[in-house]
């Protein structure tokens, strides 16, 4: 299993309880600080129990390379394909397509968002913020039909599944960091937001710990199906 991009490791915490039989994890990350945490909090122990192994690899995922997925059974990766270019997911692809192993890419934004009640602010905010998504040639909200694209011109069979967050009452403390995160990386794009966008904070805040908002922030996830190695055409 390579999971690339890893983070902190929430993908292999996730998985890797879940499957059957032996499992080796190779950590991607250009991040050593994260790579550690990462490699420490991996199970050691698939669903029957059998024995799971990480070790890490630093670099680039920008230079991604099929010998570098040698032995893959999967590529996975969480929260990435957002925040990567249109040559960035071609590459991965091809390496994927070339190393014949599936790949496993969840939590891409979709670029919608949903807040009960609403509020007057709520499309400029989701506006600004796909915007910001895109910056630099990032994909950001295109990232999941790019990426489709990209793994079915090598022939791989493509399947997106909605993935929404789903926030409430219960789940006061991380809606609240969403938002700031959210508004923030909004006010970033358009500056001239930024005093309509503190008050529109504040209110939502504040229904937040009255626990009156509600939050569905869109993800997808996608699955690629790449042809075995070998396999014929």
């Amino acid at each position: 299993m390579h999971d690339l991009g890893c983070g902190t490791g929430s993908m292999g915490r996730w998985l890797a309880p879940l499957l059957d039989g032996a499992q080796h994890w190779v950590l991607h990350d250009r991040d050593p600080y994260l790579l550690h945490f990462a490699a420490v909090g991996t199970p050691r122990a698939a669903a029957d129990g059998s024995r799971v192994t990480v070790e890490t690899r630093r670099g680039d995922l920008a230079r991604l390379t099929p010998d570098a997925l040698t032995g893959a059974g999967l590529v996975t990766a969480s929260a990435l394909l957002d925040v990567l270019t249109a040559r960035e997911v071609g590459a991965l692809a091809a390496a994927c397509a070339a190393a014949g192993c599936p790949a496993l890419l969840t939590l891409s934004v979709a670029g919608r968002v949903e807040l009960t009640p609403e509020h007057p602010l709520d499309t400029e905010i989701t506006l600004a913020f796909n915007d910001h998504q895109r910056r630099s040639g990032l994909l950001g909200p295109d990232a999941v039909s790019t990426a489709a694209e990209a793994f079915a011109a090598h022939g791989a069979t493509v399947r997106t599944r909605s993935a929404p967050w789903r926030l409430g009452p219960d789940e006061a403390a991380l809606a609240g960091q969403w938002l700031r995160g959210w508004v923030a990386a909004a006010v970033e794009q358009r500056p001239e937001l930024r005093e309509p966008a503190a008050r529109y904070v504040e209110e939502r805040l504040a229904a937040c710990v009255a626990g009156e908002l509600r939050v569905v922030v869109h993800h997808t996830d996608l699955l690629a199906l790449c042809r075995p190695k070998g396999a014929a055409s």
